[in-house]
């Protein structure tokens, strides 16, 4: 398959998921029992005329073909509308947060990535005692959800050592990085326990096979065997994991950054899922499934570079 057939193909298969996906998105939020009405109105009562007029603002009596209709017509221009909650244009909402979440991200990234393959390379090339050791700090952490792993690290190094902040996100690069020191490992930790274990054991699985046996027959070192001929192939496996780690890490962040109050979008999507911000929840959800869709199409085109055997397109075709 070309390269720009497959792209083609791709971008119109993204196209037709992120509509189906709006689609789910608007219908759970208008099937969603409660009216962003009533929490506007905060518990007051409010004459028929003033409840009418709220209505009519943001067309919630509008039956829902129209209003779905309304809304994707908007999100296609760039608009994804006016918060209900805070009065302000839900573009205004996320450019405001959209730094601290992004920044959060990617510093967990960097986390999972650099300390999964060095603890699953470790473990399967050192076996022994120390494969044992990573085995049951893996495990230890694969099974501790991320709002456990803030609880714990808020505890430890925030009120009892003193050593990093226990909220907020700071201001300036600097100040951001140090603030989100602690919610990057509480939200990377169950995924560094998930990559270390796979790594290991898709190494492990490549030691065996019968091109690594005779290579280290030829007298070829023993790090150069692990570095060109196991770890390389193991790479394949690894990157397919790319939407997932991605996806895991935009959807904990609701967790994480409400424990640590990160002003960011996860801490958003929590407060307007509980106040029916229906405009704030749409928007935040179809980003998150527009970034998971691009994370997987990278890996698409990476995966042929990583791993000779699989071809442009294969990895998509099969899934």
């Amino acid at each position: 398959m070309t390269f720009l057939r497959f792209t083609l193909r791709r971008l119109a298969e993204m196209a037709a998921t992120l509509l189906a996906a709006s689609f789910l998105i608007f219908g759970a939020m208008y099937l969603a029992p409660g009216n962003p009405a009533s929490f506007l109105l905060s518990g007051r009562s409010a004459s028929p005329e003033a409840l009418k007029a709220i209505n009519d603002q943001y067309h919630l009596n509008d039956p829902f073909w129209e209003q779905y209709l309304r809304w994707l017509g908007q999100v296609l221009h760039g608009d994804f509308g006016r918060s209900i909650e805070y009065r302000t244009p839900v573009n205004t909402l996320l450019a405001a947060r959209l730094p601290s979440t992004l920044l959060l991200v990617a510093m967990a990234l960097v986390l999972v990535v650099v300390l999964g393959l060095a603890l699953g390379w470790i473990g399967a090339v050192r076996g022994g005692a120390t494969d044992s050791t990573i085995l049951v700090g893996t495990t230890f952490a694969v099974g501790t959800p991320s709002f456990v792993a803030a609880v714990l690290l808020q505890g430890l190094f925030s009120v009892k050592l003193g050593w990093f902040p226990s909220s907020g996100s700071g201001a300036g690069l600097g100040s951001m990085l140090w603030h989100l020191t602690l919610p990057a490992l509480a939200l990377a930790l169950y995924l560094i326990g998930m990559l270390a274990r796979v790594t290991r054991s898709a190494m492990l699985e490549v030691m065996g096979h019968e091109h690594v046996t005779v290579t280290r027959s030829r007298g070829v070192p023993e790090r150069a065997v692990i570095r060109r001929h196991v770890f390389r192939n193991t790479l394949g496996t690894v990157l397919t994991m790319g939407g997932l780690i991605v996806s895991t890490l935009l959807i904990c962040t609701v967790l994480v950054e409400t424990a640590f109050s990160v002003n960011g979008i996860g801490q958003l999507l929590d407060l307007s899922t509980t106040t029916k911000d229906f405009p704030v929840v749409q928007a935040i959800s179809l980003i998150i499934v527009g970034i998971f869709m691009l994370v997987n199409f990278v890996v698409d085109l990476l995966l042929p570079l990583v791993d000779p055997r699989v071809s442009l397109g294969t990895r998509g075709a099969s899934a």
